[in-house]
């Protein structure tokens, strides 16, 4: 426990960049809390990977108790983890020590030694992809999804029993965006960051999915990429590298970005969707799952 304080004090705070657009990847970070062992011991066709912010506990229960909460799923193995980073300010101390009992309470805390905040999304999906091919390569299949989210496993595992099991990442695909050269935009690139003016295909960050092969490839592809701060373009650049490109899902409509209004009947047949801010999830979630029919 000593040693942990230590480390977390000594840890470079607050993190400085070389600039807002560049991100310091690849780079050597560590795992402060892990759970190296439970993918070796429990075996899961599929691992859901939410990263979250260190203090957004009230996020990590409504999914544990939503739909991270479902194993085993159509007799196949789910397993979950919260992916965290460094928080920095007042407080980190008393918030590490909460982490550390929620930790030993559900086991499913992945935290390593970045700072976590919007501009290192990039570090923490590549972070992301060191722990898969590190601690969870028998996987069949992982996906990345935001906490704020709605999930339709079932429906994602019956996506998945007829997928390719290598070289293959799928989702929301954006086929040709535009780069934002609008300094307003949230996503806004410089042309010194990034000169073309398209990006080649990728699958949209708020839910994707991947073949658990491809997290070494992914990593290894870092390498000669320079990185940028958009993580799910960064790793369509990746994709591009390694001479491949994701996959539509076999059918469309069943990943949304804008929020699918809630019914029992509309949520039966998607399998993820951004909800609205001040949705009720829990509420939701306990009519999605009375018995009954989903669609009269």
């Amino acid at each position: 426990m000593k040693i942990f304080h230590q480390l977390v004090l000594e840890t470079p705070v607050p993190y400085k960049s070389p600039g807002p657009y560049l991100v310091e990847y690849p780079y050597e970070y560590h795992f402060v809390i892990n759970e190296p062992n439970r993918c070796e011991q429990e075996k899961p066709f599929l691992v859901l990977i939410v990263p979250v912010a260190p203090n957004n506990r009230a996020h990590r229960d409504i999914v544990r108790n939503t739909w991270g909460g479902e194993s085993p799923v159509l007799d196949k193995a789910v397993k979950l983890f919260f992916l965290l980073g460094l928080s920095t300010g007042d407080g980190v101390t008393q918030l590490q020590e909460q982490l550390l009992q929620e930790s030993k309470e559900h086991h499913d805390l992945i935290q390593s030694d970045f700072l976590d905040c919007y501009k290192n999304l990039t570090i923490k999906t590549m972070v992301m992809m060191e722990w898969l091919d590190k601690f969870c390569s028998q996987a069949t299949y992982a996906m990345k999804i935001d906490s704020d989210m709605f999930l339709n496993v079932p429906n994602l595992i019956n996506m998945l029993s007829n997928t390719p099991k290598t070289n293959y990442l799928t989702g929301l695909v954006e086929g040709a965006a535009y780069v934002r050269r609008d300094q307003g935009s949230k996503w806004y690139l410089p042309q010194e960051i990034y000169p073309k003016s398209q990006y080649p295909p990728y699958a949209l960050g708020l839910g994707y999915v991947l073949s658990l092969d491809l997290p070494k490839k992914l990593v290894e592809a870092s390498r000669h990429v320079k990185a940028l701060y958009i993580e799910d373009v960064y790793l369509g650049l990746c994709m591009q590298h390694l001479g491949m490109s994701p996959t539509h899902p076999p059918e469309g409509g069943k990943f949304h970005v804008y929020p699918v209004t809630y019914s029992r009947c509309a949520y039966s047949t998607i399998i993820a969707t951004t909800t609205h801010e001040h949705v009720d999830r829990m509420s939701n979630w306990k009519d999605f799952k009375r018995p009954g029919p989903y669609c009269s």
